[in-house]
């Protein structure tokens, strides 16, 4: 997949809080981004009609049309720009809604600007040139099938039976493949857990996929162990 250079990149930022864009505005153009603000989710549709964003940024608590609202107007009219939510709300099934509606990653507030584009980057690079993963109601890497819509994980056909941490870790590594997500990023994503709960809840779930999918931790097909750094989905993937 063709990487988006940054310095062609678009990017819509919409936040209805002028500190939150008079700071990251300019700094997203010093990393080589053109930026277009919006100062909420009415805006953002006239904008993202007019500029053709390679990427929206956008809170999700506004008023009149909010982040989420904004994500499924977008995917309703089969725009698939991907979406990265930024929010203070600290709730895993914020984020899990978030998601399920299309968005392509989800950063809670506070946040330093260079995770944000490092996630930015990251978005551009398994997105460019398409619909992205995270907006497809299914997902396939060789006999292993995720029915995103009816929850469904199948192994060669078999129904494979996972809790719903595990399901909800395993969606997530597909539809953001290749990537490295630290234990830390996983539990602030998927399950709203601070910092201060043990990241071992996470090498709990992927012992569970593991086990349940038959997966040998020193030769992986599809969840590898980055040591030092977190877990990442190695296998190709594709929508169906």
């Amino acid at each position: 997949m063709q990487q988006v250079p940054a310095q062609t990149a678009r990017v819509l930022l919409v936040d209805d809080e002028d500190a939150i864009t008079s700071t990251l505005g300019p700094y997203l153009e010093r990393a080589g981004f053109e930026v277009i603000v919006a100062r909420d989710g009415e805006e953002a549709l006239q904008r993202h009609s007019e500029s053709a964003p390679d990427i929206v940024v956008s809170d999700v608590l506004m008023p009149g049309i909010d982040g989420r609202e904004l994500v499924r107007r977008l995917r309703t009219a089969a725009t698939w720009t991907p979406v990265i939510l930024l929010t203070q709300v600290d709730e895993a099934s914020e984020r899990a809604a978030a998601l399920d509606e299309g968005a392509d990653d989800y950063l809670g507030k506070p946040f330093l600007p260079s995770e944000l584009l490092s996630r930015i980057r990251a978005v551009l690079r398994r997105t460019s040139g398409g619909r992205p993963l995270s907006a497809s109601n299914a997902l396939v890497s060789d006999r292993l099938e995720l029915d995103r819509t009816a929850r469904r994980v199948r192994l060669g056909g078999d129904p494979v039976d996972l809790t719903p941490k595990a399901l909800a870790l395993l969606d997530y590594l597909m539809a953001h493949p290749t990537e490295v997500h630290s234990r830390e990023h996983l539990l602030a994503t998927l399950w709203g857990f601070e910092f201060a709960v043990t990241t071992r809840a996470v090498d709990h779930r992927v012992a569970e996929l593991r086990r349940v999918l038959g997966e040998d931790a020193a030769h992986p097909r599809w969840i590898e162990t980055v040591q030092g750094a977190g877990y990442r989905f190695c296998a190709e993937v594709r929508s169906r």
